[in-house]
């Protein structure tokens, strides 16, 4: 059959590849017979990838480290990884969501890419807007190096303020460089796009149904499905754009939410995504706090499961100690007289074996 994707031998990075998307995305690719190389954080056996990088994408030294272990040139390119920032704060969240992105694309990808390369980022619905709120992320537009991009940083929020705030400007800003991205390469025949999930069942699910105030409403955001989206089934859309099929799409933020963004356009879904996020406001104490009880679940949960783990280090130090007692009570130590006469025998042994 023709390789009408176009990935025969194609060397294709993907980061967030240890789970969800990103998971989906590498195996989807070996399959299709591409040359992978997958990064993230948390080491994953994924059969028949080239290499497997570990990478924090929050650290520029790391990403680095990472990018050397890479070929010198890269054809499709696969920014998958994310965070929710509902475990993690305000400055972890935006950095691996847009500043590694923009960093590995600025320092390596224009670089490393030449006719006929393609970058797609998994971005958000949760991104919308992302023209109509452009000024509000115009300083990490502006920035060019990754300590611009962190000192923009910096003047946005402090480091521990919540992060779930950081996700929806972090994805915004990145609708916004993919879509000014593709303009730029345009004329190199490098093609950008950005891939908009709907809710989808990855290993973000908790923190997004916890955000979105409990699973039946997290489920209101998918559309007609009336259930989250597979990883699979946001994993072929990617690699559709990345593909020789999708050769005159570019600047695409593409909409993969099971119709909501239809259901919103003619008025039968409230449109939840039309509003600021990249205030100051959120900054306040009293915002702060009102944040952190949305997100009291994901801190019980937590909680549970560490004393479901000292519970089980406790039953098994407690059948540790019960065995050792019924080992003592079946096996009773010697008395003083057993042991002389053991002595007394061994000493009548040793006379005869003299003898």
């Amino acid at each position: 059959m023709k390789d009408y994707l176009g990935y025969n031998h194609k060397i294709c990075v993907v980061t967030g590849a240890s789970s969800g998307i990103g998971l989906a995305t590498a195996k989807l690719l070996v399959e299709l017979n591409a040359e992978v190389y997958a990064l993230d954080i948390i080491k994953k056996e994924i059969e028949g990838v080239a290499k497997f990088i570990e990478v924090d994408l929050s650290d520029k030294d790391s990403i680095d480290k990472a990018m050397e272990q890479l070929p010198t040139h890269i054809d499709s390119f696969f920014g998958v990884a994310g965070l929710s920032g509902a475990k993690t704060n305000y400055y972890k969240t935006f950095t691996v969501n847009y500043i590694a992105n923009k960093y590995i694309t600025e320092e390596y990808l224009k670089n490393r890419m030449s006719y006929g390369g393609t970058i797609s980022y998994v971005t958000s619905t949760g991104g919308l807007y992302w023209d109509k709120y452009a000024n509000e992320f115009e300083k990490f537009t502006n920035a060019k190096t990754w300590d611009e991009m962190i000192t923009a940083l910096h003047s946005q929020a402090k480091e521990d303020t919540l992060g779930m705030m950081a996700y929806p400007l972090s994805k915004r800003a990145m609708n916004y460089y993919m879509a000014s991205l593709a303009i730029e390469l345009g004329p190199k025949k490098i093609r950008v796009n950005a891939l908009l999930p709907g809710s989808t069942d990855t290993g973000m699910k908790k923190e997004f149904e916890v955000e979105a105030g409990g699973m039946d409403a997290l489920v209101a955001e998918a559309g007609t499905a009336k259930r989250l989206a597979t990883p699979e089934e946001m994993a072929w859309p990617l690699i559709f754009l990345n593909s020789d099929l999708a050769s005159f799409i570019t600047g695409l933020p593409f909409i993969v939410d099971a119709g909501t963004s239809a259901m919103v356009a003619l008025k039968q879904k409230k449109d939840r995504m039309d509003m600021k996020v990249g205030s100051k406001l959120f900054n306040l104490g009293f915002i702060q706090k009102q944040l952190a009880k949305q997100l009291e679940p994901l801190k019980e949960e937590k909680d549970t499961k560490l004393e479901d783990k000292t519970t089980k280090t406790d039953e098994t130090i407690d059948n540790f100690s019960q065995e050792n007692k019924d080992k003592n009570k079946t096996e009773p130590e010697p008395s003083l007289a057993d042991l002389d006469k053991e002595q007394k025998n061994k000493e009548s042994q040793n006379e005869t074996e003299i003898l």
